[in-house]
């Protein structure tokens, strides 16, 4: 019988703490790749959800229910545990804190457990005599001005256009700057999934006119080279021929307008920065990822092709259409640990909403997929989010891709049943060239927020039909929950330019609420809108009945 052996992150809190987390995380992405039955479970008693899922997926009938738990008690058993596929160690330097980003890359690509120079003296008897690559003192700036910057341009030289790593995954992970010193595991306990998969593994700033915080020395524009260089070696690893995810976010304080960390830009525009400069390498983010527990056990699920079927076809009256866009699970942290606060409502199944969950997050979470789709209700439904399989500027996709991008999205629609697109984010409208790709996946329908944060005159389409696939503009305006008095005034905002006496849409983008404040806020547009009768439908009728319109 299959194993899972449990091991709990010590609840003390300290860079002790921190520097076992790194090793542990490296000891089980490389013990769930190699060992073919077994697998290790990380759970911490400071965060419920791996505890949570655990349970739910250990369930008779479950898939971890045949699995015979087994506890490790210290970091030394996990150590011997995973001993026999470790092949060597590898030394961070906490002087320089992007060697543990390329020490977490070399773990993947080598075999090897990370250690800080602290837990490499304490476990002298477990890793003592293993082959090591030490990185303490190896760089100082004297390539690029950044020793920050010399780390990353060395890895991308030595293990990237070498081709040792991942030609699929990218991992945006902070690194030690200021993690180790307050212990915020967050983006050390996704370790695993960069080790799992061989990522390339970074941190670095989109903006090439500021100095990032943690590095406020480098020559202006330093990291912003050094991105593109990765980017641009990552593309020809990939020969054009793949798209790749980059997987984590952006570090607020260092890049980003924060208070406390002053920048001329703030987290929003940096967001849609880091979009737009990879958009063109055929990347797309898997945006906010810190805290997700045990994607090397997760992904290892195996699913067959999901089915959520299609609603019952409206018919067209002079009605306010309005569908809810419940929005924002483009990523693994909301899906894996917001959802199930959000699903578990007394509300949920009363209201018509889409559920926006973009489907290549199932190669991380599979598991997570098929229990959506085993309990929704006939009023939830699945569309893409941010902006398809993956959050990408499709106008920056370069013409000789498409093709490519489709198979892509296509693969991932399919294995989801998804056929519409209601929230692709871009700078400027649509082009011909998007739309005619979309509508090869999305036939259903497609909406766009467009937000021009470089000044290129980019607007909201109006409503049309591009071939058979209707387009539209979704409203971003109601998307943060505000109490119910607020988000109703945002919500009915949403229907002030129309008027009763004809059929009129609007997809409202409402951001991680749970279906009874969509329902409250709902009701409250229509206490503010009595002239209008709005009906609340699923996105599919959604966009069938716009199409009807547009089609008279």
């Amino acid at each position: 019988m299959s194993k899972l052996y449990l091991y709990t992150i010590p609840t003390y809190r300290s860079e002790r703490t921190y520097d076992l987390t790194v090793a542990a995380c490296t000891l089980q992405g490389i013990f769930n790749r190699e060992h073919p039955e077994n697998r290790v479970y990380v759970l911490d008693t400071k965060k419920k959800r791996p505890a949570y899922w655990l349970e739910l997926f250990s369930r008779k009938g479950g898939w971890l229910a045949d699995f015979t738990r087994v506890k490790l008690d210290t970091f030394d058993t996990l150590a011997k545990l995973a001993m026999p596929y470790i092949k060597g160690k590898v030394i961070w330097d906490p002087k320089v804190p992007a060697t543990l980003n390329a020490a977490t890359t070399i773990a993947g690509v080598k075999d090897y457990v990370v250690l800080s120079p602290l837990l490499n003296a304490e476990c002298s008897h477990l890793f003592g005599g293993m082959e090591t690559i030490d990185l303490r003192g190896k760089f100082d700036g004297s390539v690029t001005g950044s020793a920050k910057n010399d780390v990353y341009r060395y890895m991308i030289n030595e293990y990237l256009e070498k081709g040792l790593c991942s030609d699929h995954f990218l991992c945006l992970y902070e690194d030690s700057a200021s993690a180790r010193r307050s212990c915020t595991l967050g983006y050390v306990i996704t370790r695993d999934w960069a080790v799992y998969n061989r990522a390339f593994t970074y941190d670095l700033s989109p903006w090439g006119d500021e100095a990032p915080k943690d590095d406020p020395n480098q020559p202006l524009g330093c990291d912003l080279e050094t991105y593109k260089l990765m980017l641009d070696a990552q593309y020809r690893q990939t020969a054009g021929k793949k798209m790749c995810e980059v997987a984590g976010f952006f570090s607020f304080w260092k890049y980003s307008n924060i208070a406390g960390f002053p920048s001329k830009h703030d987290p929003v525009p940096t967001e849609w920065e880091t979009v737009y400069n990879i958009s063109p390498y055929n990347c797309y983010q898997n945006t906010v990822a810190h805290d997700c527990y045990n994607q090397s056990v997760h992904s290892q699920h195996k699913i067959q092709k999901l089915h959520q079927g299609r609603p019952a076809e409206m018919e067209l009256e002079n009605k306010c259409y309005v569908c809810i866009h419940m929005a924002d699970y483009d990523s693994t942290t909301p899906l894996y640990d917001f959802m199930p606060d959000k699903w578990h409502n007394d509300t949920r199944g009363k209201l018509p909403v889409g559920w926006g969950i973009n489907p290549n997050l199932m190669e991380t979470y599979p598991d997570i997929f098929e229990y959506l789709y085993a309990n929704k209700s006939e009023n939830d439904w699945f569309v893409g989010d941010a902006s398809a399989a993956g959050y990408f500027n499709p106008n920056r996709i370069r013409p000789e891709h498409w093709d490519m991008v489709v198979a892509h999205n296509k693969h991932f629609y399919d294995a989801a049943d998804m056929s519409v697109s209601p929230m692709v984010l871009d700078w400027e409208e649509p082009t011909a060239l998007s739309k005619d790709h979309f509508a090869k996946f999305s036939p259903d329908g497609y909406s766009t927020i467009i937000m021009d944060m470089h000044g290129n005159g980019g607007k909201d389409p109006e409503a049309h039909l591009w071939g058979d696939m209707a387009v539209d503009a979704m409203y971003n305006g109601a998307c943060n929950w505000a109490g119910v008095e607020q988000t109703s005034r945002d919500f009915a905002k949403a229907l002030k330019d129309l008027q009763p006496g004809e059929p009129t849409f609007r997809m409202i983008r409402m951001v991680w609420i749970t279906p009874e404040q969509a329902n409250a806020a709902l009701e409250g547009a229509r206490a503010l809108r009595p002239d209008l009768d709005i009906v609340p439908v699923d996105p599919f009728n959604y966009f069938r009945l716009l199409k009807k319109k547009l089609s008279k």
